[in-house]
């Protein structure tokens, strides 16, 4: 299964703006919303990366307006690293081979449900070192995110 992450931006409650619009509401209805150890998140579980990136781009007026960062965990990519949506966009549509995705990283460390600042890597995840963290996940990222 892949799973979709999305980060609320600062400010805004990205669980409460998405349940609150019948249009985002409808499109997570069929989607069990999945618990994510950070605070200001939502999470569901779809069965591919297309349907992933389906929800993302049904999602996006909200995405734009209320997420910090949307990701996707794809299986056949990376058991625990994330791809930014600009990366899975990117793989689903064969413009990157999978065997490079793994250049360009933004680790994340969590402390009390909150993202830290993020650091930025290359060749593989940094060991977060910004602060300390209940836990830390690794992203990988797109050349222009980097």
């Amino acid at each position: 299964m892949t799973r979709v992450r999305v980060l609320g931006k600062d400010g805004y409650d990205i669980r409460g703006e998405l349940i609150a619009s019948e249009t985002s509401r409808e499109a997570l209805a069929t989607y069990d919303l999945l618990d994510t150890r950070i605070d200001n998140a939502v999470a569901v579980e779809t069965a591919t990366l297309g349907g992933a990136l389906a929800l993302l781009n049904d999602l996006d007026w909200y995405l734009t307006r209320y997420a910090r960062t949307a990701e996707v965990l794809e299986p056949s990519v990376s058991e625990n690293e994330w791809l930014s949506r600009r990366l899975a966009e990117r793989v689903y549509g064969d413009r990157v081979d999978v065997s490079e995705t793994d250049e360009f990283y933004l680790v994340r460390g969590v402390r009390d449900g909150e993202p830290l600042d993020p650091l930025y890597s290359r060749n593989e995840p940094a060991e977060y070192d910004l602060g300390d963290t209940d836990f830390v996940t690794a992203t990988r990222i797109d050349e222009t995110e980097f």
